[in-house]
């Protein structure tokens, strides 16, 4: 045993399957389309951005950072609601990530901003709002990354929820 908690491992499968015939034979002669994928779970359509010949359709690497951040924030915040008397009934993010590419043709994150927007029907709605920022502390994949990540959180009381819950 690790002396500060477990270690959890995360297996998955990209394979590419844009070969149009030649293999990477130029740069226009391949799709960057790839399926992700994970032991009995739904595949997921992949691609690249099409700033960078990519299918539109298909989610992009970077659409699933921000989505990751996004969600792994989400379950940390629904569970501290869970633990402190929050009675959340809807949560809803409008994330955001900014990207800026390199000379070289890389590039790297610069921000990401979380939006989230949630209705409580009982607690105290101050605490529901200060809850973001330990949840942001204790999100897994926001404590990964090397840039920026901020939330925007907005806290609504559901009309039904009674005074004394609210």
């Amino acid at each position: 045993m690790e002396p500060h908690g477990k270690t959890h491992r995360y297996e998955t499968t990209v394979s590419w399957t844009g070969d149009l015939g030649s293999g990477t034979s130029s740069y226009r002669a391949y799709s960057r389309n790839h399926e992700i994928s994970a032991a009995g779970k739904p595949g997921i359509a992949g691609s690249s951005d099409p700033a960078f010949r990519g299918d539109a359709a298909r989610w992009n690497p970077e659409e699933l950072l921000v989505a990751a951040l996004s969600s792994c924030h989400m379950l940390s915040y629904l569970h501290l609601c869970a633990v402190s008397g929050i009675s959340v009934t809807a949560y809803e993010d409008g994330p955001a990530g900014q990207m800026r590419e390199t000379e070289e043709g890389g590039g790297a994150f610069t921000a990401v901003v979380l939006r989230p927007r949630v209705t409580i029907s009982g607690g105290d709605p101050a605490l529901a709002r200060a809850l973001h920022e330990k949840a942001h502390r204790l999100c897994f994949i926001a404590s990964s990354v090397g840039f920026p990540v901020t939330c925007e959180p907005a806290i609504e009381v559901s009309p039904t929820a009674t005074k004394e819950t609210a």
